[in-house]
């Protein structure tokens, strides 16, 4: 195999699972390191930078960095808790409003309209603000937030939260028309912007319209997403005693925890899916459960039963999963009689759709079969030169740190766009760089002991307190104490083992002494899965990649397996040459006009 080149930044930001793992590729051991450490404040705005809206994030985030954690490839052990940690940050911060960039900034003579006030259009807000663009925000509601407002109930995220990491945005100088229902992308753009974000939102709930009984009980069906909406703004205030929940994604969890908040006594889940393969969070079910929700699975739903014009349940017929020689699943009917469920109030939380009624046809925007429109993936452009889509509205619903990456992005084409350059040829790189760590010949400016330490449990409020609110908080967060003991337990990842060829004696010292065995002096090979195979340790997991060496004197490669290395720097500590060096990788997406 040719030498592995660690100057492409991708190499050592991949070796940084949680990182790469993040659609915004926060810096997570950077922002770590600096609540061990204290210093909150630093460690918000590393977070800020990247994702946008901590606080926010460490309450509510799908936790796509937590799977990816180095931590949960030891012995079995959970990942670090990344999300929670976050949260500390934004608990326990002083005022960084001084550390945010200040306006009024001066203008660059361009204009940009963004539609919705959501994640993705909060982020290009944001990124642009600072650049001299005058924003014009647009969103049917009062405040910004879109989804992450009316979707999200505030016992997980206070509103108190959300307004302050929303307000830190519109104070850049954005002007708002909140109260302003777009009604047209035509009239828009004939308002002479420069660019056009669309960041509307999957603002669709899916229904049953051709379920039996749905037309006659319409009065006590209601499509979740739309139900929490009225509930987040106070025009719903209770519910019926029985309620079924249709759904099993995290929507579904939080109607039906709303559920139980309002007056709801028999709550329960009805999902078409096997429990174990429910698109909710493992987390969202936890919770779901300990609040006395029963999650029923293999149910698929047959009819609304009305008696007298009133609803008074549903019927399910009981199926069981059935899989391919492919994996593919089908649901099968297990044979058994339809199962009764009585309910005062259905909840539909059965998926989200895109709707794009207010978007002409004749402005250039070509749709797909299914009505989405066609969105470049790399610059987040569509057939209209002028007109940009992030968030749920380029490809369908997904979560808020995923709207923030399309957020960054789509930026970085605008301002490109607005410019006159070519969004994808002229895209900046990342901004990167290694610092060694070192203080002595053995000794390091970062924490590298590597001890067998358990996930520590997050803190809740007593059950019968928060179930009696909608906006009693259920998660309490870490306390400063145990936020230093959990990111305590963070292995460091971004610190690299860093190898200079000729400084190597070839001792193999740095072999003997690694506990993982991750490091393996052999002949070179030509295909990678010889290679992986020839080591101490075979490599066996090709995701992850292998560090080669150019040949040195004994025509011998030093090969590491990056899967498990621990970056404990041991090989550095026991090399007498100084072959091995740890050096600190710190990778940051560019923003716009940084490049």
């Amino acid at each position: 195999m040719k030498p592995t080149d660690i100057k492409d930044p991708e190499y050592f930001h991949k070796v940084v699972d949680c990182q790469y793992a993040c659609p915004a590729h926060t810096p997570v051991p950077q922002y770590i390191r600096l609540i061990a450490e204290g210093k909150y404040s630093e460690a918000y705005m590393i977070n800020w930078d990247s994702n946008v809206f901590p606080g926010v994030l460490g309450r509510t985030c799908d936790r796509p960095c937590e799977p990816a954690c180095r931590r949960g490839r030891l012995d079995q052990e959970e990942p670090v808790a990344i999300c929670r940690l976050k949260r500390v940050a934004a608990d326990n911060k002083d005022e960084v409003k001084h550390m945010m960039p200040q306006g009024p900034f001066k203008p660059n003579g361009k204009k940009v309209a963004l539609i919705g006030a959501g994640p993705a259009s909060l982020t290009v807000a944001r990124d642009l603000a600072p650049e001299g663009y005058e924003i014009h925000l647009y969103d049917e509601h009062k405040k910004g937030g879109g989804f992450m407002r009316s979707q999200i109930p505030a016992f997980r995220l206070p509103e108190k939260v959300l307004d302050e990491e929303v307000n830190y945005i519109l104070d850049l100088g954005i002007h708002t028309h909140f109260n302003e229902y777009v009604k047209s992308l035509k009239e828009v753009l004939a308002k002479g912007y420069d660019a056009v974000f669309v960041g509307s939102g999957a603002p669709k709930g899916k229904d049953l319209p051709e379920l039996k009984g749905r037309q006659e009980a319409a009065a006590n069906i209601h499509i979740g997403i739309n139900w929490l909406g009225s509930v987040a703004f106070e025009h719903t205030k209770t519910i019926g005693k029985n309620v079924l929940v249709l759904g099993g994604g995290n929507t579904a969890m939080d109607c039906c925890r709303t559920a139980r908040r309002l007056g709801g006594e028999n709550v329960k889940v009805v999902v078409r899916s096997p429990f174990a393969e429910m698109k909710a969070s493992p987390w969202e079910k936890e919770d779901a459960q300990h609040e006395d929700i029963p999650i029923i699975d293999n149910h698929v739903p047959k009819a609304f039963v009305v008696e007298n014009g009133k609803l008074k349940g549903m019927t399910f017929e009981k199926v069981h999963a059935v899989y391919d020689d492919k994996g593919k699943r089908s649901l099968v009917p297990t044979g058994e009689a339809e199962v009764f469920f009585e309910a005062d109030d259905v909840l539909l939380a059965i998926g989200q759709e895109n709707s794009f009624p207010w978007i002409e046809r004749d402005l250039g925007i070509e749709f797909d079969k299914w009505e989405m429109p066609l969105v470049d993936k790399l610059t987040f452009v569509s057939t209209n030169p002028k007109v940009f889509f992030g968030g749920d509205a380029a490809w369908g619903p997904k979560n808020v740190i995923t709207a923030v990456a399309h957020g960054h992005q789509a930026t970085i084409s605008m301002d490109l766009f607005c410019k006159a350059k070519d969004m994808a040829k002229e895209r900046p790189s990342p901004m990167v760089n290694l610092v060694s760590q070192k203080m002595g010949i053995h000794e390091w400016s970062y924490d590298n002991a590597v001890v067998n330490d358990k996930r520590y449990a997050v803190p809740h409020a007593e059950k019968a307190q928060t179930l009696k609110s909608i906006k009693k908080e259920v998660e309490l967060g870490f306390d400063p104490f145990m936020g230093f003991k959990e990111a305590e337990r963070c292995l460091n990842c971004d610190v690299q083992t860093v190898f200079t060829e000729t400084k190597c004696i070839e001792c193999d010292a740095c072999m003997d002494v690694c506990p993982t065995a991750c490091i393996s002096f052999v002949e070179n090979e030509d295909a990678e899965d010889e290679l992986r195979s020839v080591l101490k340790v075979p490599a066996k997991n090709k995701t992850q990649d292998l560090y080669v060496s150019d040949v040195l004197p004994t025509k011998r490669v030093m090969v590491k397996d990056e899967n498990v290395c621990l970056h404990c720097g041991l090989c550095a500590e026991r090399c007498p040459t100084s072959a091995w060096d740890m050096q600190k990788f710190f990778y940051n997406v560019t923003k716009a006009g940084k490049g």
